[in-house]
């Protein structure tokens, strides 16, 4: 079996509120079709769930073996499964990116599993499972091209637009999204009102992003480059700053 795990961008990203630990969004998350991962589930004779990628951390850090441990809890079938199959994922997004990488693969793999084992979870219940493994899995799960994201990333509405595509530059700056939100509440902290609020949740992505600078689309830039000054250079020629970063990203147009 194989599937694509694509990546996303944030077209606006603002604080709304804190809830617990957490700070709640709201959001326009949209899918880039010319970027995504290729996972498979590759035949053979396994002891130990085995995950075969080029990623940045450990095999049990990673979110696609958290969710095959939320898995296995609901089925035996998951565990049996993946004692006769290996995960491999063909890595094309960057990581610590604000691409969504981790948690678009995470989901796929949720959406791959449910069907190879026949779990038969609807996509809300498996959207509650994705959110304990990362906020943004639940937006990957329901497979929207555009969908506006509130709360802590668990309220998913599709939003109907034309499908877009970007240019999308990631510069080699590994940006610790914990530390960008501590900079965010220590110098840098507002809410969005309830009348922007609602603005931005009904207009079109193209006209954000033509209404819209880098610093007003995004909440966490300035404070991602008051941490990493040398992320300044990019933000220029109509770019965009997606997610924590470090990516920035424009509409391409054919």
């Amino acid at each position: 079996m194989i599937k694509k795990s694509y990546a996303k961008v944030n077209i606006f990203l603002k604080i709304s509120g804190k809830r617990d630990n957490y700070h709640e969004i709201v959001s326009r998350f949209v899918r880039v079709p010319s970027l995504y991962d290729v996972i498979s589930f590759d035949e053979g004779r396994f002891e130990d769930f085995t995950l075969v990628g080029n990623f940045g951390c450990e095999t049990k850090k990673n979110t696609i073996y958290k969710a095959y441990e939320k898995l296995k809890d609901i089925s035996p079938k998951v565990e049996e499964y993946f004692k006769k199959f290996c995960v491999i994922v063909n890595k094309n997004i960057p990581e610590f990116a604000g691409l969504g990488g981790g948690s678009s693969n995470a989901a796929t793999f949720m959406l791959m599993v449910n069907e190879v084992c026949s779990l038969n979870l609807s996509k809300d219940e498996l959207a509650n499972i994705g959110v304990q493994i990362g906020a943004d899995v639940p937006f990957f799960i329901y497979e929207y091209d555009s969908a506006n994201v509130t709360g802590i990333g668990e309220i998913v509405e599709k939003f109907d637009e034309e499908i877009l595509d970007f240019e999308i530059i990631t510069p080699k700056i590994e940006c610790n999204t914990g530390k960008i939100f501590t900079r965010f509440r220590d110098k840098f902290y507002k809410e969005i009102d309830n009348q922007l609020k609602y603005k931005l949740l009904n207009l079109k992505s193209k006209e954000i992003l033509s209404i819209y600078n880098i610093k007003d689309a995004n909440d966490l830039y300035e404070p991602a480059s008051d941490i990493y000054e040398e992320l300044k250079e990019f933000a220029k020629n109509g770019y965009f700053f997606s997610g924590s970063g470090s990516s920035f990203f424009k509409v391409k147009y054919e």
